[in-house]
């Protein structure tokens, strides 16, 4: 038996690699003769880099500017002349303390940093993972890295982070790094926000970034004028469905370069060579923290399991905790599922011992599939 186990990481518990080596153990307890393929994947955020470093890529180093400023070493990674880059190892809300005046002030400085270097290194493609975002810069910060001069009504460039946009009169791109025009930008996202209104980056997503009601409006004030500033200076118009991701980041690069906004499981399944796995398998089993209304958005392990379904292989879901009904999931193509909570009662066990439970829960789907 060709056993694939394909899980996206279990927050706060175990990364994606980590918990596809609970599953394999479990998989070995009842098929001790199993063909296990490990292929850990990710939805585009968080999760992106390891899944790619896992199929195989190169990991480099680079040492960049944070989101407030002060350097932080970032990791990324390169497979052929690829380079797999997430925003958050530069720009992300895990180095700064979330409140009013870091959601005002935090910039993709870094984040364009880690595209310089992908470029110094060669690359012809760049996949960009942009979850976990502390900023709602509109991508501004990583464009400045990258040779963009955004400028006030004097002259003088703007401060970094979202509130410096609200004083940008002008754009010159004339010292915009010119290897940007040869290659493929690919923007994981699958949020559909757009870049300002109230379903954009600022009223959406900045709350969590720490910013109150009086920063969220301002900020959108600001995207709007950023907005308005790019379609006046290159004829895009990036207020568009998805350009809302990562406090507006694809917005800059929407209108500076050819990128393109991509499912980031798409993207994943890519890089990591799920297809071709899937194609030797039996079985699949793939999982993540929680397995809810929101994993059937795009959610990584959901779209493991439609890509199973449809080439006709049984899937086995495994989850810290489980609120889809089961007649949901087998829509998916899943004819067993087991949450940590089905084992363990107390939620903290379960987290702190999930490598051992989620073991228990694959042996226990197993043997009642």
């Amino acid at each position: 038996m060709r056993v694939l186990i394909a899980p996206d990481k279990f927050k706060g518990s175990l990364s994606a690699v980590e918990a596809a080596a609970a599953m394999a153990e479990g998989v070995l307890a009842v098929y001790p003769e199993a063909d296990v393929m490990l292929v850990p994947v990710a939805d585009g955020g968080e999760g992106t880099l390891e899944a790619a470093l896992a199929a195989g890529a190169q990991e480099r180093m680079a040492t960049v500017r944070g989101p407030l400023g002060g350097n932080v070493t970032a990791l990324w990674a390169l497979t052929g002349s690829t380079a797999v880059i997430e925003t958050a190892r530069a720009s992300g809300l895990m180095l700064v303390e979330p409140s009013v005046q870091s959601s005002l002030a935090a910039s993709s400085y870094g984040s364009g940093e880690l595209i310089r270097e992908a470029l110094d290194a060669g690359a012809s493609e760049i996949v960009l993972g942009i979850g976990g975002s502390a900023m709602t810069d509109g991508g501004s910060g990583a464009l400045t890295a990258l040779g963009l001069r955004i400028l006030d009504a004097a002259g003088n460039p703007v401060p970094p982070g979202g509130a410096g946009l609200s004083l940008a009169a002008a754009i010159d791109a004339s010292g915009l790094d010119r290897r940007l025009a040869g290659v493929r930008i690919r923007i994981a996202a699958d949020v559909t926000n757009p870049l300002t209104g109230s379903e954009g980056a600022a009223h959406v997503f900045a709350g969590q970034k720490g910013a109150d009601a009086t920063a969220r409006l301002l900020l959108d004030e600001a995207l709007v004028r950023w907005g308005a500033l790019l379609l006046e200076t290159t004829g895009v118009d990036v207020d568009t469905a998805g350009a809302g991701a990562a406090g507006g980041f694809p917005s800059g690069f929407l209108a500076f370069t050819n990128a393109t906004l991509e499912s980031g499981f798409d993207v994943i399944a890519l890089l990591t060579g799920l297809d071709a796995a899937l194609a030797k398998a039996d079985l699949v089993l793939t999982g993540e923290g929680s397995l809810d209304e929101q994993s059937r958005y795009g959610k990584a392990p959901l779209s493991v399991a439609e890509r199973a379904r449809d080439a006709g292989i049984p899937v086995v879901a495994l989850a810290g905790r489980i609120t889809l009904p089961p007649h949901i999931l087998a829509e998916y193509g899943v004819v067993a599922a087991v949450s940590l909570l089905d084992l363990v009662q107390d939620p903290a066990d379960a987290m702190t011992h999930a490598q051992r439970w989620l073991t228990r829960a694959t042996v226990q789907a197993l043997e009642g599939a």
